[in-house]
């Protein structure tokens, strides 16, 4: 089968196209005849070396993935030869694996991919929507009527988590960084569009508002942000950090004054029966239509490396995605 190989970690050049042997599905697992990878940050982190978890080399990259399935090993019942499905994560690892023509899944890490949406589109659920969700309601714990802010809206898990809290009933501000971005968020559901990185935005969040301020922030460039999120919080707000690339200085008085919290998320500390439960949560939702991925471009599979610099290079909207049929 074709597939990027990566021989030795360091910058998009390590990635190369190449050739592995045809994998087998064993009890429990099904080989999936792969037509669409997801492009995720994280690939990049581990691609480069700079992860605190990081595969043995040679490797193939990739968490996310869609395609129909080949093969179904012993024990397997709920999935068919023929079946249309995405993935998140295979049997190699989490983040290994779906960056090539084949790939051999876990049954627990393989859901049903509705016909509504196209392959492209399934490989952009697992990492978005699984990361969306948990950074929502296991670690947010956002309930229906708050108010909700995503800084950085217009991206693969910025327009997933607008989608979602939509979905359950939260005001839902976006942000994004140029005037394409803040129409797209509006576009996918939030209530409020902003343009982040101007001297009024934070003035305008707080209009919005009524000066009362967000119950919830979910934040994509911490870095950046998070001093000025502690300010627009509301009295028990939280701020829930989903990226990051650098350190950043804040006033903790902030956070006395608001009794607020800030948080972590990070989908390596949930199990696989804990990310099935939430992609099961929410099929009816991606079967019914208020869940519907973006996808922002696509690249063959032989041009991982551009995809890679293109994610880096940050104003993504929706998720980039690998062409590999």
């Amino acid at each position: 089968m074709r597939a990027i190989v990566v021989s030795e970690f360091g910058g998009p050049e390590v990635m190369e196209l190449g050739t592995r042997p045809d994998p087998r599905p064993g009890p429990g697992q099904v080989l999936v005849e792969v037509h669409a990878a997801g492009v995720n940050p994280v690939d990049t982190y581990i691609r480069s070396g700079w992860y605190a978890k990081l595969p043995e080399l040679p490797f193939v990259p990739g968490w996310d993935g869609a395609g129909r399935v080949l093969v179904v090993g012993a024990g397997v019942a709920a999935l068919a030869e023929g079946d249309r499905v995405y993935f998140s994560g295979t049997a190699s690892g989490r983040a290994i694996g779906s960056y090539a023509e084949l790939a051999v899944c876990g049954e627990v890490q393989v859901f049903p991919l509705p016909d509504r949406l196209s392959y492209a589109q399934g490989a952009s659920i697992g990492v978005p929507y699984a990361t969306a969700y948990r950074a929502l309601f296991q670690r947010g714990n956002a309930r229906s009527g708050e108010w909700v802010l995503i800084h950085g809206a217009s991206g693969a898990v910025g327009t997933a988590a607008v989608q979602l809290a939509r979905v359950h009933g939260l005001t839902v501000i976006g942000t994004a960084g140029t005037p394409d971005g803040v129409a797209l968020v509006q576009r996918e559901g939030a209530h409020h569009g902003v343009l982040h990185g101007t001297p009024e935005s934070a003035a305008l969040i707080r209009g919005l508002t009524q000066g009362r301020g967000v119950d919830l922030i979910i934040e994509m460039l911490a870095n950046r942000n998070l001093d000025t999120d502690l300010s627009l919080l509301a009295n028990h707000g939280r701020v829930v950090v989903v990226g990051n690339r650098g350190r950043v200085e804040i006033d903790p008085r902030q956070t006395m004054a608001r009794e607020s919290t800030i948080l972590g998320v990070s989908l390596w500390h949930a199990s696989d029966l804990e990310l099935r439960e939430v992609h099961l949560r929410m099929a009816p939702d991606l079967a019914g239509g208020l869940l519907t991925p973006v996808v922002g471009r696509s690249f063959p599979l032989g041009e991982a490396a551009q995809a890679h610099r293109e994610i880096l290079a940050g104003g993504a909207r929706g998720q980039l995605v690998l062409a590999v049929r």
